[in-house]
């Protein structure tokens, strides 16, 4: 369950943008003022802060200034400053994004949940590769081309990887049966040629050339 900070000096704020955020099945904090904000980020993990803007001790540019020094959380700003210049110094303080009260609930939580996932996807950054506009998303198990899924097996995607990832090197059918499989595969290596023949008409089905995985005769395959 991820977890919000709502911060606003206005209680009756605070507990309508908790009913909204409980409702969705988000973990709810608050605080009440920048410093008390401030302190619970310094003690504890959030997934995003809706912040507002004029609040006693610290206003909400001051609190996202320090938040940013020892935080990346997404932070919204909900306040009802806003001209262009308000927006301008918000978002270039440290705010992901910035709406203005009077809000609506739905833009709200769309813009949420637009920012967590954002921020999902900047954590699995690493199990994300890209190669010629091939995208392979290991999370997801899925690989993308010009924005459209590929139907590959489980097997033809951890091959594809395998070879992008280690692309300019020849990996053997030894190699590649230890990566997909594992060392206590019971098959024939010649399970390997089988798949990339496959994934090959695969890939030139989707418009990629499928001579993008290379055989080198006596040795294995590889990407350039």
């Amino acid at each position: 369950m991820e977890k919000i900070l709502v911060v606003d000096d206005e209680f009756e704020m605070r507990q309508l943008i908790g009913l909204y955020l409980r409702q969705e099945n988000y973990q709810v904090e608050n605080a009440e003022n920048g410093q008390e904000a401030l302190e619970k980020v310094k003690r504890d993990d959030y997934d995003l802060i809706v912040l507002d803007i004029m609040m006693p001790l610290l206003d909400g540019w001051q609190t996202v200034e320090h938040i940013r020094k020892i935080s990346d959380v997404p932070v919204i700003m909900l306040t009802a400053k806003g001209s262009v210049k308000d927006k301008v110094t918000g978002l270039s303080t440290g705010a992901d994004d910035y709406v203005v009260k009077p809000f609506d609930a739905e833009e709200l939580l769309a813009r949420i949940k637009a920012l967590l996932r954002r921020s999902k996807s900047k954590e699995e950054e690493d199990d994300i590769l890209k190669y010629q506009g091939i995208v392979i998303n290991l999370t997801a198990r899925e690989a993308v081309y010009n924005n459209i899924i590929l139907s590959l097996t489980q097997t033809e995607l951890d091959l594809l990887h395998a070879l992008i990832e280690n692309r300019g090197k020849v990996l053997s059918r030894e190699q590649l049966v230890d990566k997909i499989w594992g060392i206590e595969f019971m098959g024939e290596d010649r399970t390997v040629d089988s798949h990339i023949k496959n994934l090959r008409e695969k890939l030139k089905s989707a418009g990629i050339d499928k001579n993008l995985v290379k055989t080198v005769w006596g040795l294995g395959y590889k990407v350039e």
